[in-house]
């Protein structure tokens, strides 16, 4: 197995650079996508989330209301503390108990963390890091989100900064650019990850 940290800020196309390793036969362990797992209706985050955050985030149909959490945390330092203490362990437990299942085996393990900064990872073999401009990010989350202005520059400054992801690159990919030049860009990944065996 070979065990990769893929990261990038919000709006850095991270998501769409993990369907593009996923074609090339990566498999991938996505964090966010386990968030929501956790946080369905019956999952483990569930209950502890209305707890802290009270009924007002459950939305009609008993599912989280993700827009209402948001507009709580990033205004708040202190609960988004308190939903990180929650959610990383969690998530952190369930992500290994995944990695585990591919140890013997020959594939390219994709872990796609967000806040891979803020919480690094023992035992990877490389960090991918998926960069661009902030202010590329910003149009972005503006344009294909729907994000007012302001909301997407708080987001962006809630995480870690450009430089702090790309200390910790052991691979660049820039997406500043279209996304044929993306898909040129994943391949050059892709053979850097082989090269790690």
């Amino acid at each position: 197995m070979i065990l990769i940290g893929l990261t990038g800020g919000i709006g850095s196309g991270k998501s769409e650079v993990s369907r593009l390793l996923v074609a090339r036969g990566a498999e991938v362990i996505d964090a966010d996508l386990i968030v929501r797992e956790l946080q369905q209706p019956g999952g483990e985050v569930y209950n502890k989330m209305v707890e802290i955050f009270g009924t007002e985030i459950i939305a009609s149909d008993k599912s989280l209301d993700r827009a209402a959490i948001a507009a709580k945390v990033f205004s708040d330092e202190k609960l988004l503390k308190t939903l990180n203490d929650l959610i990383h362990p969690i998530v952190r437990r369930v992500m290994n108990e995944r990695v585990e299942s591919f140890r013997k085996t020959d594939k390219v393990v994709v872990l796609d963390i967000p806040l891979l900064v803020e919480n690094p990872r023992e035992g990877l073999d490389g960090v991918l890091v998926v960069d661009l401009d902030v202010e590329i990010a910003v149009a972005r989350l503006v344009e294909q989100r729907n994000m007012k202005l302001e909301d997407a520059r708080a987001r962006v400054a809630k995480q870690a900064t450009r430089e702090q992801r790309l200390a910790i690159a052991n691979h660049v990919i820039d997406n500043s650019g279209d996304r044929d030049s993306l898909v040129k860009k994943i391949d050059t990944a892709w053979s850097w990850i082989h090269s790690l065996k």
